[in-house]
């Protein structure tokens, strides 16, 4: 990341990634672009880059959307959370592309400007055969532009991350939006079998992955749960037993430089095993509320799998020159398990961390 929203230098790691994805693109247009010549000699190459744009960036948002419940479910994904934000980017350029094709294609040679056109040529709101599914792309493409226009770390920082991330939910939005569109252009096509089945095949992915991820993420919430807080929600008043502290699980439970997240007081916790100890810090990464315990320890730090961020576990404080600060929570090991206190300092706060081995209250 940059100091001050000074330009980020491709790396050689960005450098790949990208050149990995334009590959797969420009792959994916030229197969495409064979084919349909094949199955209809008669297509025009306009037609096929239209066609061909507008499947890549359907199939490129499918990818993005099902990338976070793949990590939820299977730690092996989550390298592919890194630069997410250039498949965005790219995915929307695809868009543009796609809908800048259709726009000249069937709305450049009227009276009206082409984009007047799309939005006033077809009145026909009430009929679902013949509805101005152009619309309902326009209109994604409108989400994606603002998406993608506020992708820099210039407006995660200023709009506040609870506000951009709220902005950036508006992917679902487009999503149906996009799903629509195609759905309603399909009817009024040649072409709707095949693309019904791959629109509706792509929607019961996504919604089948969200469906398996959030139930995991609620058995995760469920397995441990501040007992303090069960008894107060119960009248049974405030006795936790042990001081308020919470068993979280076994040392040998927690992989080396790795986390275990558990639920304490309606908050998720990360606690990592670093060298002989064990630290508990907030499970919310500052920059995107990105989850620290999928991530792991590197050169001492707890490092973001989304974006790299970094924190001192012990203290819950970014490496200088950065100022990202994370909640902390006292830790204790007795007889080889791990207790957390479910009450969080304020962020920032330095907490010694629990010796594996060491005496235990």
């Amino acid at each position: 990341m940059s100091v001050a929203y000074r330009a980020v230098g491709w790396n050689p790691q960005k450098r790949r990634y990208d050149l990995v994805l334009l590959a797969l693109v420009l792959g994916y247009l030229t197969l495409f672009a064979g084919a349909g010549a094949l199955v209809d000699p008669n297509v025009t190459i306009e037609t096929l880059l239209l066609r061909g744009l507008g499947t890549a960036a359907f199939l490129l948002l499918n990818v993005i959307l099902s990338i976070g419940p793949l990590c939820r479910l299977d730690r092996r994904f989550l390298p592919l959370l890194y630069n997410r934000r250039h498949l965005g980017v790219s995915m929307f350029l695809l868009a543009l592309a796609h809908g800048t094709f259709a726009i000249v294609q069937f709305h450049a040679l009227g009276d009206l400007s082409p984009l007047l056109s799309v939005l006033v040529a077809n009145p026909r709101l009430a009929s679902v055969s013949q509805f101005p599914f152009e619309l309902l792309g326009l209109g994604a493409l409108a989400i994606l532009f603002l998406m993608a226009a506020t992708s820099h770390d210039f407006w995660l920082a200023n709009l506040t991350p609870p506000v951009w991330k709220a902005l950036h939910m508006l992917v679902y939005a487009a999503y149906a939006l996009i799903v629509l569109h195609v759905s309603l252009g399909a009817l009024q096509g040649d072409h709707a079998p095949p693309l019904a089945l791959l629109v509706y095949a792509s929607l019961a992915l996504v919604i089948g992955l969200h469906i398996a991820a959030a139930r995991r993420e609620h058995a995760r919430d469920a397995e441990h749960r501040d007992p303090r807080a069960d008894a107060r929600a119960s009248g049974r008043g405030d006795d936790g037993g042990d001081d308020g502290f919470v068993d979280v699980c076994a040392v040998d439970e927690i992989p080396a430089q790795r986390a275990r997240v558990a639920t304490l007081g309606g908050e998720r916790v990360a606690v990592f095993r670093h060298g002989d100890q064990v630290s508990a810090i907030s499970n919310l990464c500052r920059h995107q509320n990105g989850p620290l315990g999928e991530g792991k320890v590197i050169d001492g730090c707890v490092t973001c799998p989304w974006h790299g961020y970094q924190y001192d576990p012990a203290t819950g404080r970014a490496p200088e020159p950065f100022t990202e600060k994370v909640a902390t929570f006292d830790v204790k090991i007795v007889r080889g398990r791990v207790l957390v206190h479910p009450r969080p300092h304020a962020p920032g706060t330095p907490v010694a961390p629990a010796r594996i081995g060491g005496c235990g209250g």
